[in-house]
């Protein structure tokens, strides 16, 4: 009993000091940026390892993950919302930045050197373009010391889709 307990104690010290370290961020105390340097001055990296950073970037938000070139293992996950606090500030360029630093420095400690980017925008019936935060994201990666091999948008385009919500007339408001 005694055994089961302790791990989760500990994992709940790692998350209050996570969550000093965002509260120092959010007063300008601190930055994602230079955590990602003093990752990249610890460890070295042995070799090229390859990563695929998915960008989902909407109006409202901006969401990170990086995967393995098979983009079955999730190596990191960030978003918008993980940074700010306020739901309108989740899709800013600036929470994306901070997001995009704290995975590239989650990234650079589990040895990944090289990466492929996919932006992805809503699409379908939602708007086809990326959000605020898709170059802003693109930006970071970079400054965070990562080679970029390809940068790609995978945002799904109808070919000729079911009909569009609102009707013959469009919404009446």
């Amino acid at each position: 009993m005694a055994k089961t307990t302790a791990p989760k104690q500990a994992a709940g010290a790692k998350k209050l000091q996570k969550s000093e370290k965002d509260e120092m961020v959010r007063k300008g105390e601190l930055s994602y940026e230079s955590e990602v340097q003093a990752v990249q001055e610890k460890v070295k990296p042995k070799g090229t390892r390859w990563g695929v950073a998915h960008i989902f970037s909407s109006k409202n938000n901006t969401i990170i993950t990086l995967t393995d070139l098979s983009g079955a293992e999730t190596i990191a996950v960030g978003s918008g919302g993980m940074v700010v606090e306020a739901d309108h500030e989740e899709g800013s360029p600036f929470a994306a930045t901070q997001a995009a630093y704290r995975v590239s420095a989650a990234a650079l400690e589990k040895g990944i050197t090289h990466i492929n980017i996919k932006i992805r925008a809503v699409g379908g019936h939602g708007s086809k373009t990326p959000g605020h935060g898709a170059q802003a994201v693109v930006r970071a990666l970079a400054r965070s010391g990562f080679r970029i091999g390809a940068i790609e948008d995978v945002t799904p385009m109808p070919t000729d889709t079911t009909k569009r919500p609102g009707g013959r007339r469009g919404r009446r408001v």
